[in-house]
């Protein structure tokens, strides 16, 4: 792998911490500021809400000026979220710390493009390889995130949380320092020369393999993101598990989410992307199961666990997969299409978590996600059948 792609893994190892960081506190001190209990998740979806909106902004800058000038705008932007969150904090603003997260969610947007920028700075055929290193950064994130969180969560401080952010503010200061001095934009296979151009998108998007990528990202996305954001919720508010208990699933959670990155871009080669992908929607099933059949701290571990093996498998999948189905021409509109899906349907489902474990307890809420394994096992089959016929697409980059 070359130095760029390195240097992303130690980059994305800082800058991803603002998600595992929200996803631990955001819902708890949501539920402190709140006006209502059914806003306590809130901030958590406004992650979500700020990633999406940020993802074209993101995009089209990175066409025209660079991947390089844009990641370094997307660590100040978690800066800029970590002092947000102190201030709310200090006054205890929920206004506040919901702006503090959609702020936040914007740089994570720029994070998540480091996998499009690693994946071109290697031959075609280590793309799969390339992403998944980069997403081992999150091995770092998942364990950082929740333990700078827990710097300001005592119950003797006066300002809940206000250490917390500040901590934040100086992990994504050196995730800038370190893109600013390693990354190297002239060791990205294709140069930011020429913006635009290539076929409509109407007509990239008639390729069922297209809709199989992007299933695999957003709905893989989404089912995690509904169930994760629930989980500190349930198991502090229903289910009688203390703090540290539910701090220690969400860091194991996302380990399990990033860890399979040491073997899954290998994987994609060996087994293929089908047989990865349908892996990880037999550990979505799993994770249900365990859920719904009971509240211990086992049954949330081991549930959560294998949530984060699934995301992996569906998520590396559909990530290698989906180059495949454009050219290099229309590659910044298909991947800001790709990550706006993936991102908002994660949005309307953190969003909406608090409000369905309200409604319908944590055994239902987890079955709510089976029909959207459904609906990606049937696009999945039919880019499959597509692949098996004579007419079969020829591969975007031909």
């Amino acid at each position: 792998m070359p130095l760029n792609v390195w240097v992303l893994v130690a980059a994305q190892a800082l800058a991803m911490c603002t998600a595992p960081f929200l996803v631990f506190i955001g819902s708890i001190q949501g539920r402190l500021l709140a006006p209502a209990a059914e806003y306590a998740t809130l901030p958590v979806g406004l992650v979500v809400v700020g990633t999406v909106l940020a993802i074209k902004p993101a995009t089209w800058l990175m066409e025209r000026i660079g991947r390089k000038r844009v990641m370094l705008l997307g660590a100040v932007m978690g800066i800029v979220a970590g002092l947000m969150g102190a201030l709310a904090s200090w006054s205890g603003l929920f206004s506040l710390l919901c702006l503090a997260a959609v702020v936040g969610g914007t740089g994570l947007a720029v994070v998540h493009q480091y996998r499009f920028a690693a994946m071109e700075s290697v031959p075609p055929g280590m793309a799969g390889s390339a992403a998944a290193r980069v997403l081992l950064g999150g091995l770092v994130a998942a364990w950082l995130g929740p333990e700078v969180a827990g710097l300001g969560s005592g119950a003797d401080e006066q300002y809940p949380f206000l250490v917390s952010w500040l901590g934040l503010a100086v992990v994504q200061g050196a995730a800038l320092l370190i893109l600013g001095a390693g990354y190297r934009a002239r060791g990205e296979r294709v140069q930011e020369t020429h913006p635009g151009g290539g076929r409509p998108l109407r007509e990239v998007l008639a390729n069922p393999l297209v809709w199989a990528a992007i299933s695999a990202a957003a709905i893989g996305y989404a089912v995690m993101s509904f169930i994760m954001t629930a989980t500190p919720l349930s198991m502090t508010e229903m289910a009688g598990h203390d703090l540290d208990d539910a701090k220690r699933v969400i860091q194991l959670h996302i380990m399990a989410m990033y860890l399979p990155s040491l073997i899954s871009g290998w994987l994609t080669r060996v087994v293929g992307i089908p047989l990865m992908m349908a892996a990880g929607l037999l550990a979505y099933l799993g994770c249900i199961a365990l859920a719904a059949s009971g509240v211990s701290f086992h049954h949330y571990l081991s549930a959560l666990l294998l949530l984060g093996i699934g995301w992996n498998f569906l998520f590396v999948g559909g990530t290698t997969l989906l180059p495949r189905g454009y050219r290099d021409a229309e590659r910044f509109r298909v991947q800001g299409l790709n990550d706006i899906m993936v991102f908002g349907s994660q949005a309307t489902a953190a969003l909406s978590a608090g409000a369905v474990l309200s409604w319908l307890g944590w055994g239902g809420l987890v079955m709510v996600a089976v029909p959207f394994l459904i609906l990606h096992g049937l696009l999945m089959t039919l880019w499959l059948l597509r692949e098996r016929t004579p007419e079969t697409a020829v591969n975007g980059r031909e």
